[in-house]
């Protein structure tokens, strides 16, 4: 028997209006503020965080930084440039808010007074630094910035200024959305004397590295010592074609009084990210993958004693991934952020371990997601801040009571726009798999829902492939806005995602095309059984691996869907293993290149190109030029293969995207076409 749990907005928090009628539209989308970074002072008393904003015809975005009171009130805004503060950081004795900003020209390091005076530039780089923070004695700093070290062809062959060529021997000569231009960014610290910096020093002098790891990686890649004498730092210490073929990133500390670098996790051949010295500096911790070359493993919660050098991992028996993870004050407690049955939750772990074991306790409970945790310790408690948003909220910042874990909302930015619009119901429906076990999806339902009516539905299939389909509020898959339009949407957490335990996550690598897609259709097929559903107005739109699958069921759906919408999908999985990047990715899920012997049954069982000769339906692709993860020509070849099939297609091709769209205006585009496709395919 299905099992469904009504979850309706709570309007009253937000101080909606019941009788908001405005329609969600693209355009509302980039009228929202995004609010990010929330950091709670020395004292704990007030929080800093940047809210960026976006000019549609300007077609671009500007971060501004605010600062509200942990007790609650107005928030305050402090900066006015014209172009983007962020970085935000507490100087220790609570003082300053350090922040980076390209006001002079080069992204550098300002200052301001928590009341909003006193503005002052610190730093005076040659050029952009980034990933900065005060070291805890209020006497350094670290930053990184990029230092060029290997050679290009100018500077081989400097008669040649106009020659455009690039020499390359070894993969890795570009990644995500960027090609390698011999430039690393490196880890520097500098003295810091009331506003002065002095001495900047590199601490990986001629090293072809970058820190943080490329290109999700920041600050929390770096961490002080509480004593300001050692800097902890992840790297992955490797180039070329091992670069490529390899997760190793290792955790290095160097040390500033004797300038040396020592190498804590040397034989771990997964990631391992995110360093935090305990407060008394016996002791740090870490977030460690297992498993090389599997970029989707369970995080761990490690453990270093300096004194005995042994390692130890925290979490052991915690089948969840580990992130953010921060000491407390006294050292006796370590929060951090978890996914779990497709939420993002805080929780606590006593460092009074039990028989070996360390207790964690689930500190928050709730339909939504929680990033972005920081202390706010005022000397006798410790209240955690963050942001929370949900499939039908932005993210805004809240605290956390730590004991009973209660949420106060602080800020409400986005206030005004949201209540001008009406947003549609969010159902958890829980769906039986064609092996037994239970697909939580996230249904979102039209606003003014009517069960009397028949609606039009669309299935989204979430890439990753190992990526939770959580209560995130997207700027591009926007559940709500498709809602708007007057779509049901079904939103599976199908095998192969987090926050389910890690056999559900690992269960697709090396099978693609299996109970993957089997959830997708077991979900679309439960939904489809309701009266409202129109079942000869249904369609898969997905990004990714949900591209992939969009793919994948084109060839395999039995005549289901109406219309398919793929971005950025992987279509032929051999020409993709040999344009992508991070090589290590596709080896893993794959099980190997596709000349193997034995052959992975993955490029012939699985590669939606195999079952083109069974495409019958329209289609629209859609593919950014910069995307080096997933190459154009994968959106190419699907186009070609539906246009040669005599399929009705269309193809959007954005320029100056990778991966993602990012840009206002090409958002629009996006938005647009993608809304146009379905209007003309499926209602």
């Amino acid at each position: 028997m299905k099992k469904t749990i009504n979850v309706l907005i709570i309007l009253c928090g937000l101080g909606w209006s019941v009788n908001a009628q405005d329609k969600f539209t693209p355009e509302t989308l980039w009228k929202l503020g995004r609010v990010s970074e929330p950091q709670a002072s020395p004292d704990g008393k007030s929080i800093v965080y940047g809210v960026r904003t976006f000019d549609v015809v300007a077609d671009k975005g500007n971060t501004d930084l605010f600062i509200v009171s942990v007790a609650g009130g107005e928030a305050k805004r402090l900066t006015t440039f014209k172009g983007a503060e962020y970085n935000p950081r507490w100087r220790p004795d609570g003082l300053k808010i350090g922040f980076l900003a390209a006001e002079s020209g080069s992204a550098q390091l300002w200052e301001i007074n928590p009341d909003g005076t006193g503005l002052r530039q610190v730093s005076k780089q040659p050029t952009d630094i980034s990933n900065f923070n005060y070291a805890p004695t209020g006497n350094a700093i670290y930053f990184t910035q990029e230092v060029q070290v290997d050679k290009l062809v100018k500077d081989i062959y400097p008669d040649l200024p106009n020659a455009k060529g690039r020499l390359i021997d070894g993969l890795m000569y570009r990644h995500w959305d960027t090609w390698e231009d011999g430039a690393y960014s490196h880890v520097f610290y500098a003295n810091y004397a009331e506003g002065v910096l002095s001495n900047a020093t590199d601490i990986m002098p001629n090293e072809a590295f970058d820190v943080p790891l490329v290109p999700n990686g920041g600050e929390e890649q770096l961490n002080w010592s509480a004593d300001g004498k050692q800097i902890a730092y992840t790297c992955k210490k490797l180039s070329g074609t091992a670069y490529a073929t390899s997760t190793n990133s290792e955790i290095y500390i160097y040390n500033l009084e004797t300038k040396k670098t020592s190498n804590i996790t040397e034989g771990i051949l997964g990631y391992d990210t995110e360093p935090r010295f305990s407060p008394d500096g016996k002791s740090i911790i870490w977030l460690s993958m297992e498993r090389p070359g599997f970029e989707a493993d369970r995080n761990r919660l490690f453990t270093y004693d300096f004194a005995t050098k042994a390692r130890k991992e925290l979490t052991t028996g915690f089948d969840q991934s580990v992130s953010n993870p921060l000491w407390s004050n006294d050292g006796k407690t370590i929060y951090f952020e978890s996914a779990t049955q497709a939420t993002h939750q805080f929780y606590a772990l006593s460092m009074l371990s039990v028989k070996g074991v360390y207790p964690i306790r689930k500190i928050t409970e709730g339909q939504h997601d929680l990033h972005n945790m920081s202390i706010a310790f005022d000397g006798r408690t410790a209240t955690l801040v963050g942001t929370r948003n949900t499939i039908s909220e932005p993210a805004e910042v809240i605290k956390i009571n730590i004991s009973n874990g209660l949420i106060a909302q602080l800020t409400y930015t986005n206030k005004e726009v949201l209540s001008k619009v009406k947003m549609g119901k969010v159902e958890k429906r829980m769906v039986k798999a064609t092996d037994g076990k239970e697909i939580l999806t996230w249904v979102i339902y039209p606003p003014d829902f009517n069960p009397a009516k028949k609606y039009p539905t669309l299935l989204y299939c979430q890439g990753g492939p190992q990526s939770v389909v959580s209560q995130f509020f997207s700027y591009r898959w926007n559940f709500q806005l498709m809602a708007a339009q007057g779509y049901i949407v079904v939103a599976p957490n199908r095998r192969g995602l987090p926050s389910f335990g890690q056999a559900w996550n690992d269960q697709i690598s090396g099978d693609w095309g299996g109970q993957a897609m089997k959830d997708l259709l077991s979900a679309i097929d439960d939904v489809a059984k309701e009266p409202y559903v129109a079942t000869d107005k249904l369609g898969a739109v997905g990004a990714s691996f949900g591209g992939f699958a969009v793919y994948w069921l084109a060839g395999n759906h039995n005549k289901r869907f109406k219309t398919f919408i793929a971005h950025c999908g992987v279509f032929n999985l051999e020409s993709m293993y040999g344009a992508t990047e991070e090589t290590f990715f596709a080896t893993y899920d794959m099980g190997g290149a596709y000349w193997a012997a034995p052959k992975p049954k993955s490029y012939d069982a699985f590669s939606p190109h195999k079952f083109v000769q069974n495409w019958d339906t329209p289609m629209l692709v859609i593919h950014n030029e910069r995307d080096y993860r997933v190459p154009l020509n994968q959106g190419m070849e699907a186009f070609t293969a539906a246009q040669l099939k005599g399929v009705k297609s269309k193809m959007l091709i954005i320029e100056n995207e990778g991966h993602w769209v990012t840009k206002p205006q090409n958002s629009l585009l996006w938005q647009r076409t993608f809304l146009g496709w379905l209007d003309e395919t499926l209602k």
